[in-house]
C-alpha cells in the first residue's frame, strides 16, 4: 500500500509538471481526487487492512494527499500567469501608460460659505449654535411672535409634519432654545438647513440659513450695524456700499433688509439688481419684547438684535451663479471649479 501511494505522487508530479493547459490539471485531479479517483478508493480501502496497519496508512495517504493538492494549486497558479502574460502581451493596451485619473470636485461652495460666515463670527466673538431640523410650532413660531392666527405665517410655505411638528423654516427656533438654556450675555450664531415649499432659479425647497442674534445690557442698532457692516466688508471687501432698509419681522422691532452696492455693475444698474444698484442679503433687526417674554428674560432688563442671511445667495454673489439648482445637481463639471 505504501509503495502504491508513493508510485501515485510520483506519477501525478510528474504529469502536472508537464502540464500546459487548466483543463489537464483539472482531469489529472479528478482522476486522483474525484468520487472515483485512485487516492480515493484507496482511503475507501482503509478498512480492509489489519488494525495495527491502518494509523500508519491513513497518515501517509493524508500527507499524500496534501502533496499532491499543493501540486495541483501551484500548478493552476503557474498556468494562469502564463495564460495572463499571454493575454497582456496579445492585447492592444499599453499597460505601461499611466492611468486615467478620474475627475474630482472640491469642497461644496455652500459649505466653502459656511465655514467663511463661521470664521468671521468667531473672529467677532461669536459661538457656534445648532438645533433640530424637524421642529415644534412653539419654537419654529408661537415663542417667535407668531402665534397660530398670525399672518406672517402665511410669508413662509411651511412643511407640515403629524402632530405640532414641521421642518423648520428658518434657523431663528436655534435662538429661543439658547436662550431658554442660557442667560444673558449671549452672541450666538446657528448655521443649517431651513425647508420651505418653494423651488425656482433662485429659491429650493430646502436651503442653507445662518442664524445671528447678541443678547446683553445696551444692546442697541448701532451694534446691529456695526456687526453686520463689519462681517460685510470682511465676506466681501472694504469697499463694499452697505444701507438698512425698514421693513418688517414679527421677531424683531424695529426691523431692517440689509443690501450691498450691486456686485455686478458695482451701483450702476443692470439686470441682476433690476436697476437699483442694491442687491438684498439678510434681514435683521432688535429681538422683540415679546420673544424676551417666551424664554423668560426681562426686556426692560437686556436688549438684543438678531439677523439671519441665505447661505445660497450668498454663494451666488460670491461665485456669480445665477440658478441655485446648481448647488445640488451635483454635477463634478460645477463642483470641480471651486
Amino acid at each position: 500500500m505504501l509503495d502504491r501511494l508513493k508510485e501515485i505522487e510520483e506519477r501525478a508530479l510528474a504529469q502536472l509538471k508537464d502540464s500546459r493547459r487548466k483543463e489537464e490539471v483539472l482531469r489529472i485531479k479528478g482522476s486522483l481526487l474525484g468520487k472515483e479517483g485512485e487516492l480515493t478508493r484507496i482511503i475507501r480501502s482503509i478498512k480492509d487492512l489489519p488494525r495495527e496497519k491502518r494509523a500508519e496508512v491513513g497518515r501517509e495517504i493524508n500527507l499524500t494527499k496534501e502533496r499532491i493538492e499543493e501540486a495541483i494549486k501551484a500548478a493552476l497558479e503557474t498556468i494562469e500567469k502564463e495564460e495572463l502574460k499571454r493575454r497582456l502581451k496579445e492585447a492592444p493596451v499599453d499597460i505601461t501608460l499611466p492611468g486615467r485619473r478620474l475627475p474630482l470636485g472640491s469642497i461644496h461652495p455652500v459649505t466653502q460659505i459656511i465655514d467663511e460666515i463661521v470664521d468671521i463670527f468667531h473672529g467677532l466673538g461669536f459661538s457656534v449654535e445648532g438645533g433640530p431640523e424637524v421642529e415644534e410650532d412653539y419654537y419654529n413660531f408661537e415663542a417667535l411672535n407668531m402665534p397660530k392666527d398670525h399672518p406672517a405665517r402665511d410669508m413662509q410655505d411651511t412643511f407640515y409634519l403629524e402632530g405640532d411638528r414641521l421642518l423648520r423654516t428658518h434657523t431663528s427656533p436655534v435662538q429661543i432654545r439658547v436662550m431658554e438654556r442660557e442667560t444673558p450675555p449671549l452672541k450666538v450664531i446657528a448655521p443649517g438647513k431651513a425647508y420651505r415649499r418653494d423651488s425656482d432659479v433662485s429659491h429650493t425647497p430646502m436651503f442653507h440659513q445662518v442664524e445671528g442674534f447678541m443678547v446683553d445690557k445696551g444692546v442697541s442698532f448701532s451694534h446691529l450695524k456695526g456687526v453686520l457692516t463689519t462681517f460685510l466688508h470682511a465676506f466681501f471687501s472694504p469697499q463694499t456700499p452697505v444701507r438698512f432698509r425698514p421693513s418688517f419681522f414679527p421677531f424683531t422691532e424695529p426691523s431692517a433688509e440689509v443690501d450691498i452696492g450691486c456686485l455686478i455693475c458695482s451701483g450702476k444698474g443692470c439686470r441682476v439688481c433690476k436697476g437699483s444698484g442694491w442687491l438684498e442679503v439678510m434681514g435683521a433687526g432688535m429681538i422683540h419684547p415679546a420673544v424676551f417674554r417666551a424664554v423668560g428674560y426681562d426686556p426692560e432688563e437686556v436688549t438684543g438684535f438678531a439677523f439671519g442671511m441665505g447661505v445660497e445667495r450668498l454663494a451666488m454673489l460670491r461665485f456669480q451663479i445665477n440658478d441655485i439648482r446648481l448647488f445640488f445637481e451635483n454635477d463634478i463639471r460645477f463642483l470641480s471649479q471651486f
